[in-house]
């Protein structure tokens, strides 16, 4: 038994769509990844959604294979049966011209979306990030089941199994306009986004809309409620040092996985030089972000999420063209098929 893993975001990448759809009486059919031999450019789980409308999202390979996809899924939306199908990236080239690089034979499963309790729970999984096992019998007529772990779901025949869950956290103390381009980068990414603010006309909602939490609390108070852990990532951004270094002191003496701050070179000098001797400060990244040359709000913000990432990958956020190996980090998350 191949184990599953925990995934935030590659059903939720689709799942509006369906929840629209649905919503507007429309019939929804998923195209879903369940096997793979060979590189590919999409996890196993990746999802497309097709609507009796005609309209569609997502995507099972990135592009090469979407077309062919979109035809079976609109058949099965005429009535045809659901399938497991083998396709595979250039399939239908001629024998002169050039395959993919993502020519390994993908094992789709065309089936609708399904309804009822296991919609509703998908749903519910979704907005409120409750843990959800997921599976799906890969073989006709391919139900679906729901459990709150994997070992709660059928055994015996074929499924593909993936535990839908609470991505990492990402704190950020100060409900800055930078903290509101931060979440709307990072909640689709799958992150956690909670907001602490001591100061009560800032910690608003209105002002970080996207955040999942906005807190007015000093930060070294609630991180005391809260256990982070190495998945986790604190970015720092008030620039007030009243309430910067407090937050810094308390989310070093925890297990987050990044601790960042925003300021200038001086800014951070200064910033070292108040925290001088406090463990953990070698864990402190200053100025928290890649080298991008970023000038706006929006290109700070991926300048420093782009290096939470990449901590988080142990990756370094060079130039993809001067890296060797893989291009996409080993990702433990990513469901695997059961037997």
């Amino acid at each position: 038994m191949a184990r599953g893993g925990r995934v935030a975001a590659v059903l939720a990448e689709v799942w509006p769509f369906v929840e629209q759809r649905h919503g507007a009486g429309q019939r929804v059919v998923l195209a879903r990844l369940v096997r793979r031999a060979g590189p590919g450019s999409r996890p196993l789980g990746a999802t497309m959604a097709v609507a009796s409308d005609g309209g569609w999202t997502g995507s099972v390979s990135g592009g090469c294979v979407e077309g062919t996809l979109l035809d079976q899924a609109r058949s099965v939306l005429d009535g045809a049966r659901p399938r497991l199908t083998a396709i595979s990236p250039g399939a239908d080239l001629m024998p002169w011209e050039p395959a993919p690089a993502c020519a390994g034979e993908l094992s789709v499963l065309i089936c609708p979306a399904p309804a009822g309790p296991v919609y509703a729970a998908i749903g519910a999984a979704l907005a409120t990030r409750r843990p959800l096992a997921l599976g799906i019998e890969l073989r006709p007529p391919f139900p679906w089941s729901t459990a709150t772990n994997r070992d709660g779901l059928p055994g015996g025949a074929e499924h593909f199994v993936e535990e839908l869950g609470p991505g990492p956290m990402l704190l950020l103390v100060g409900a800055t306009d930078l903290a509101a381009a931060l979440a709307a980068l990072a909640v689709p990414m799958g992150y956690r986004v909670a907001v602490v603010d001591p100061r009560p006309a800032y910690a608003q909602r209105e002002r970080v809309p996207a955040a999942d939490d906005v807190v007015c609390a000093w930060p070294d108070e609630w991180l005391a409620t809260v256990a982070l852990g190495p998945r986790d990532a604190v970015l720092v951004v008030t620039h007030d040092p009243r309430i910067d270094d407090r937050a810094i002191r308390a989310a070093l003496a925890g297990r987050a996985g990044f601790v960042g701050a925003l300021g200038s070179r001086d800014t951070h000098a200064r910033r070292l030089a108040r925290l001088a001797g406090i463990p953990g400060l070698d864990r402190l990244t200053g100025p928290a972000g890649l080298d991008l040359g970023a000038a706006s709000l929006a290109q700070t913000a991926l300048s420093m999420l782009a290096e939470v990432v990449a901590i988080g990958n142990r990756r370094t956020g060079g130039r993809l063209r001067d890296a060797r190996g893989k291009i996409r980090a080993v990702d433990a998350a990513s469901p695997h098929p059961r037997r």
